[in-house]
């Protein structure tokens, strides 16, 4: 019997139900009603910022980020090669031009090295991804950042509840952008979160996300605005999540160390490291395969014993649009690339689900 076992899928409970069915009851299901601040609300708490504005999307929180800060046309953004074309996007959206950058190695995050070098009198803003749920090395990427005086936009889409330094990632740059897709470690089916601690820019961007609508006045409209407002619905399924945050962390951690443990006698095996003082979330858990390993391969056999995986983010310049903006040899992204793969972390998975999973690895290795 083939077992049936989850890469991302979301994890959802009768607490989910019954939050909606009190948002559903409430009759505010739309971009209007009392769950979003109360969401918006725990956010704060939880990462001890003084502001959180919910949005439509990780994507929508990293572009009024960038919009808000003023970066538009002939100006520069770094960001790293191996991501998420969601990281990107937006700063063409606003007309300035990305400049993509190499990772380290080890931890498969943006050089703070790479950075610095890439800075020039045009550059505005550096965008940090925490990928994978690991914390990029913050304290030298905010150093550099101050000495160039350039913004800090954190993508901590994929890392809640990571931390650098005991801070939570997100909270350690200008401004800290959330995605709660359905694969992310709590869901809302969409939406996402911009957080930080300039209140008058959060103030700002608030209204911004809806339709720059000024409330004194009736359908006013005093500049041009997004509609980029979560839904009461997702905010009420949001907050079902929240409160089991912390359950859903410790399955991720555990399944990283089970996979840890279980592949440490595979030499080719490697995994994503930390940086000192960093506490990665683990929202998926990673390994580079090296010599004498056709991930391509092994992918197609554990697909055939139920196994789901992923292959890792294609290098940023591969794709069309962005064919021209990498300005640094990318060899580390390529590499980690060509020789990544996700395994399962979804936390509706067990641990012997894992063990199986590393079971079926070595067998096929």
């Amino acid at each position: 019997m083939v077992r049936h076992i989850e890469l991302d899928a979301p994890n959802v409970s009768e607490l989910e139900k019954q939050h909606l069915c009190r948002c559903i009851d409430s009759g505010f299901v739309s971009t209007f009603g009392p769950f979003i601040s109360e969401f918006e609300q725990r956010f704060v708490e939880y990462l001890g910022v003084k502001k959180a504005v919910s949005t439509q999307s990780g994507t929508a929180a990293i572009h009024i980020a960038l919009y808000e800060l003023g970066i538009g046309a002939r100006d520069e953004v770094i960001v790293p090669a191996l991501t998420f074309i969601a990281t990107i996007n937006p700063i063409l959206y606003v007309g300035a031009k990305p400049v993509i950058v190499d990772v380290d190695a080890d931890t498969w995050t943006i050089n703070p090295k790479a950075i610095e070098e890439a800075i020039t009198p045009r550059t505005k803003a550096v965008i940090p991804v925490h990928l994978y749920g690991n914390p990029c090395q913050m304290d030298k990427i905010v150093q550099v950042a101050r000495e160039a005086d350039i913004y800090v936009i954190e993508d901590a889409t994929e890392s809640l509840g990571s931390k650098y330094a005991g801070k939570y990632t997100g909270t350690l740059g200008d401004l800290g952008c959330f995605s709660f897709n359905g694969n992310k470690t709590i869901t809302t089916g969409g939406g996402g979160m911009i957080v930080g601690n300039d209140e008058e820019k959060l103030d700002y961007i608030r209204f911004l996300v809806n339709q720059a609508r000024d409330e004194s006045r009736e359908y006013y409209h005093p500049v041009v605005g997004f509609n980029y407002r979560m839904t009461n619905i997702e905010a009420a399924f949001g907050l079902a999540q929240m409160e089991r945050l912390e359950e859903f962390l410790r399955k991720k951690k555990e399944f990283n160390a089970i996979y840890k443990e279980e592949l440490k006698e595979v030499p080719f095996i490697h995994f994503q490291k930390e940086y000192e003082g960093a506490e990665n979330s683990c929202w998926l858990s990673c390994a580079v395969f090296e010599k004498d390993a056709d991930v391509a391969v092994l992918q197609r056999k554990l697909k055939e014993q139920g196994i789901p995986t992923r292959r890792f983010f294609v290098p940023l310049a591969e794709f069309p649009p962005y064919r021209g903006y990498q300005q640094t040899d990318c060899r580390n992204s390529y590499h980690i690339y060509q020789r990544g793969l996700c395994l399962p972390s979804s936390t509706v998975n067990s641990n012997d689900d894992v063990y199986y999973v590393c079971e079926s690895i070595k067998k096929f290795l």
